[in-house]
Formats: structure tokens, sequence, C-alpha cells
């Protein structure tokens, strides 16, 4: 998922718009570009979340 973040967005606006997306769309962060005129392009992949079983293994 890419999003723009423009230059005027203060820092504590784009900290909270990026704390949304990593706890209730489970993302997290994987590129931030910060452009010449202070504009941001951050890139957010899906978080792999591992599972182990819970079986006993016979053994």
């Amino acid at each position: 998922m890419d999003l723009f973040i423009p230059r005027d967005l203060s820092r504590e606006a784009a900290r909270q718009l990026l704390t949304e997306h990593a706890e209730y769309g489970k993302w997290e962060l994987a590129r931030v570009r910060k452009h010449a005129d202070g504009s941001r392009h951050v890139r957010l992949r899906r978080k792999i979340v591992r599972v182990r079983s819970t079986l006993a293994r016979p053994g």
C-alpha cells in the first residue's frame, strides 16, 4: 500500500495516520521517501504473522 503525505501535514498527524494503519490494518512500514518539497511517499507492507502449531507432536 502506498501513501502520499503532503508537506503541510504535521509530523504528529503523519505518525497518527501510520499508527492507525499499523494497528487496525495489520500493516508495517517498508519504506519512506522524502521529496525535496517536503512531502513524503510511504510504502507499507502486510505484516506477516507467524502462527505456531498448538498440536502436540507424537514422540
